[in-house]
């Protein structure tokens, strides 16, 4: 995992997500108990310090829902409250464990479940001349296994940062690390992958 092919990648940490504005109380909740806010945090800064680059999945809908299929159960349930992360709202913002933001990269996602298909994802990463990711954020039951394989079905190598994603109940979230993410992924806690970049 060199520094110059490296690029911390991070899935749905906002406010409408994770944050004081959350819809999904249970996973906010359960991201709060497993401490991922705090050690997203760790993990970007000491990305930034080392020089690896930061790119932000986020996902944003429009009041009318235009450009959003609600074709599941999940977005179908989140599609019928009226302020759920609507693009240039507070629910967008990354929370403020991220800390300075502004210099990081940002890859918005107006549909689907993960953050690869209909994005400048892929071009975006590739221009910053990265093939391995380190992924954080949420959840364990969708967004964090798209990204996973989406990155994977690409090239790209991928670390997860164990102790900065969740899931909904945690123990099922512990099972996909162990039983999914495991054998597309190289499974490390935030310390360990920041020690790495020296």
């Amino acid at each position: 995992m060199q520094v110059g092919s490296t690029a911390v990648v991070t899935m749905e940490l906002e406010r409408g997500v994770v944050g004081d504005l959350a819809t999904l109380t249970e996973l906010r909740e359960a991201a709060a108990e497993r401490g991922v806010p705090g050690a997203c945090g760790r993990l970007v800064a000491a990305a930034r310090s080392a020089g690896v680059p930061v790119v932000h999945c986020v996902v944003e809908w429009r009041h009318d829902r235009r450009g959003t299929t609600l074709n599941t159960p999940l977005t179908r349930h989140l599609g019928s409250m009226p302020e759920q992360i609507l693009e240039g709202s507070p629910a967008v913002e990354l929370i403020g464990e991220l800390g300075d933001t502004t210099g990081d990269l940002h890859s918005v996602r107006h549909h689907g479940m993960a953050p690869f298909h209909g994005t400048d994802l892929d071009p975006l990463l590739r221009s910053l001349g990265v093939s391995h990711l380190v992924v954080a954020g949420v959840s364990l039951n969708v967004g964090v296994p798209g990204l996973v394989i989406g990155a994977v079905d690409r090239g790209f190598e991928v670390t997860v940062a164990t102790d900065a994603v969740a899931g909904v109940p945690l123990g099922y979230g512990d099972a996909v690390l162990a039983n999914t993410l495991s054998a597309l992924a190289t499974l490390g806690t935030v310390d360990a992958i920041a020690s790495r970049w020296g």
